[in-house]
């Protein structure tokens, strides 16, 4: 019985946080080593499913290197990256493309309708325009480098993304962009990605699920996770390299989400089962959250 009266209590906590959220769009963006782990996305795309049956409106935005570059390396492809961005020849964006749509958003999509969920594929490409990046300076070698088919997005078309969630669909997008002017695909930051289409959706939450716990203090003890950052904190943070890496890049796109309505950011250990719901249904949440 007690076993019983604990599941009780779960649910009771969860109550006023999914009366709170019903009808908000949260945007959550899935990558890292736990795409890679089947349990992982199972549990992930189960909770998310769960977020829609409840009243909120998911939309998922995925990632993919670690598959990218597995296939690359099947196809004898090098992989060069010039600070963190994949340099993309015709022959690496053509597999980025291949991968994104036909394996990352075809497995994710499977695990939703596998839980009972309507998903719909949606490819960056229909919805994401974009120009190509000016070539960068390598911040190890200090040579400027072209990235080829690297791009940035410069604009979202929200419709088919809407209409998806008007018909209780749950919206899967690969981050590809589509060059306005060549109408050829372009390989863009999946991170800034999901920013940019968390701030077009003017979403209520914003979610990473990642590879780290939240933003640490000390970057070698999970112990020093930050539970709260507001936007005044993160250019203190990144001067004293708490934030440093790859996580600059993702939190000043959700600095500017957070400043275009985006009312939280919310970074959690997408290794850890069930994440995504321990930080938006419980008291005591599990990740970083970022706030105004």
């Amino acid at each position: 019985m007690k076993k019983l009266i604990d599941k009780a209590a779960v649910l009771i906590e969860a109550l006023p946080y999914i009366q709170k959220f019903r009808g908000s769009i949260v945007v959550v963006k899935f990558g890292g080593s736990a795409m890679e782990n089947l349990d992982l996305v199972q549990s992930a795309m189960r909770d998310i499913v769960f977020m829609e049956c409840v009243g909120m409106r998911p939309v998922v935005v995925h990632g993919g290197g670690k598959d990218i570059s597995a296939r690359l390396r099947e196809c004898k492809i090098e992989s060069r990256f010039v600070n963190g961005l994949r340099v993309s020849c015709s022959e690496t964006i053509e597999v980025v493309d291949d991968v994104l749509h036909n394996v990352v958003n075809k497995r994710l999509a499977d695990a939703v309708e596998g839980h009972g969920g309507r998903a719909l594929r949606i490819s960056g490409k229909d919805i994401l325009s974009g120009k190509l990046k000016d070539p960068q300076v390598c911040r190890e070698t200090g040579e400027l480098t072209d990235l080829g088919a690297v791009g940035d997005i410069e604009s979202v078309d929200t419709g088919p993304i809407l209409d998806a969630l008007e018909s209780e669909e749950i919206p899967i997008i690969a981050p590809l962009a589509m060059d306005g002017a060549s109408l050829s695909p372009l390989n863009v930051n999946a991170d800034i990605a999901a920013c940019d289409i968390a701030r077009a959706l003017n979403a209520r939450k914003l979610v990473f699920l990642s590879d780290v716990p939240g933003i640490l203090r000390d970057a070698k003890d999970e112990d020093s996770l930050i539970s709260t950052v507001t936007m005044d904190e993160v250019d203190e943070l990144i001067e004293h390299g708490v934030i440093a890496g790859g996580m600059t890049p993702k939190i000043k796109s959700a600095e500017e989400a957070l400043r275009s309505g985006v009312n939280k950011v919310h970074i959690v250990d997408g290794r850890l089962k069930h994440a995504l719901m321990l930080e938006i249904f419980t008291d005591s949440g599990v990740g970083t959250q970022m706030v105004r």
